[in-house]
């Protein structure tokens, strides 16, 4: 009955909503891609592909830009473990893009139907998963049916419910409680995630805390920086040197950085400092940009070798893990002068004190995470970046506080990806 009265209004809610979605379609671009796929017709190539994965392989779902990050972490794990094929389908023309990136042999990435109920049959019919598996929140009642009439498990990963949501499902529980039913398990980011979804109709026995996939950053093998720090010996800059890192910096970063080195060396006279910039070409334009500053420069891609100097540029591609490894101070670029902000993972995970500006807006979930622990500095302006950088190197036994409260901060996330595929692999049915 539920389903009925859900397949009888969920047109005339998408009539409603139609406006937005096309207003939002149209700002995006692209919105004529593939459009057929949206109601489950697919060219013949994409047939051909879905029907050599039919039966065989698992159904990701992921909603946008984000979730397909969550998704793509999640399928690495399952094709290392299992070497399962995926269908990948996402909502978003940026998904779609993001996702299209990474299709592959073993990976086929489709638009995800709209919810009418006989698309998401000729799509279900058509690939036949073993599994259906939904990013965080995305749970649509047909789609969830279908997979069930044909006896796949419904599962939902990375799940969290944000207070917002959770006060929406609230209203309308005795609906949303027999869709939750249905679902085989619902692995969560957080233990305070068990209680407000078990509140809002999900089974309680469905339910295991597995951590976030967003912040499982693997500690990969170690790095070899045997080559990093020849270049620093062969400088005259030997392994109990301070080595201050600026890394993935953007345009203008790179004199800033100078400029409070200039200023850190009154005090700290032994302090180097490394600049590695998101965009290696850029080196002999910031040789040229630091030079006034009275520096002795050396730059990695002049291809003349080591000799002692200030500062060095390491202006080379694939190697900033080496220099994150040699490194006593990690400030993370394009977050002072640029919009969005670098990746801090790597050095957060390698245990580097990491400082960055005010712009980490591409990472906002994880900052928040280690700021909850104190275990990162967000300066607001260079000015508080100098002097944050000043405090730690005053305070040497801070920065060892900080690494510990940041690995205190990922430690419940550590293997998460891992984990929950370790869980719903005894869910899937026999290869139909």
């Amino acid at each position: 009955m539920v389903r009925f009265l859900y397949n009888l209004l969920f047109p005339v809610v998408l009539l409603f909503m139609l406006p937005g979605f096309l207003i939002r379609m149209l700002r995006r671009g692209n919105y004529r891609h593939k459009f057929g796929q949206r109601f489950a017709i697919y060219s013949l190539r994409t047939r051909a592909r879905l029907q050599k994965f039919r039966g065989e392989c698992l159904w990701v779902h992921a909603v946008s830009v984000g979730e397909v990050l969550i998704a793509l972490k999640f399928i690495r794990v399952v094709q290392q473990q299992a070497g399962l094929p995926i269908v990948l389908s996402t909502t978003t023309s940026t998904g779609f893009a993001l996702a299209s990136k990474h299709r592959s042999d073993s990976v086929e990435v489709i638009y995800h139907p709209v919810d009418f109920w006989w698309s998401v049959r000729r799509a279900m019919q058509l690939i036949r998963p073993r599994a259906l598996v939904m990013v965080e929140a995305e749970v649509w009642p047909n789609l969830v049916a279908e997979a069930k009439a044909l006896g796949a498990p419904a599962v939902i990963i990375n799940a969290r419910l944000s207070p917002r949501s959770e006060r929406r499902y609230r209203l309308i529980r005795p609906i949303s409680a027999l869709i939750f039913a249905q679902l085989d398990r619902v692995f969560v980011q957080d233990p305070s995630d068990l209680e407000r979804l078990e509140g809002i109709g999900m089974p309680a026995a469905a339910l295991e805390c597995t951590g976030s996939i967003k912040f499982d950053y693997r500690q990969e093998p170690a790095v070899d920086a045997g080559k990093q720090q020849a270049w620093l010996t062969a400088m005259g800059v030997p392994p109990i040197q301070p080595v201050l890192l600026a890394a993935s910096t953007h345009a203008g970063e790179e004199r800033l950085m100078a400029e409070i080195f200039q200023r850190l060396r009154r005090q700290f006279p032994d302090l180097f400092l490394v600049l590695v910039p998101r965009h290696a070409e850029r080196g002999a334009a910031i040789e040229a940009e630091i030079a006034s500053l009275g520096f002795r420069i050396n730059r990695v891609g002049r291809g003349k070798g080591p000799h002692p100097a200030d500062i060095l540029i390491a202006d080379t591609t694939g190697e900033l893990r080496g220099w994150i490894e040699v490194a006593d101070l990690v400030f993370i670029g394009k977050s002072l002068l640029g919009s969005g902000g670098q990746n801090p993972a790597e050095a957060v995970v390698a245990g580097k004190p990491v400082l960055f500006g005010p712009h980490m807006e591409n990472f906002a979930a994880f900052v928040a995470l280690l700021k909850g622990f104190h275990g990162c500095t967000q300066a607001e302006s260079a000015a508080e970046l100098e002097a944050a950088l000043t405090h730690l190197l005053t305070h040497p036994e801070e920065c060892t506080q900080q690494v510990e409260r940041a690995t205190r901060a990922l430690k419940p996330h550590q293997g998460a990806t891992r984990r929950t595929w370790e869980e719903l692999a005894p869910l899937l049915n026999p290869a139909a």
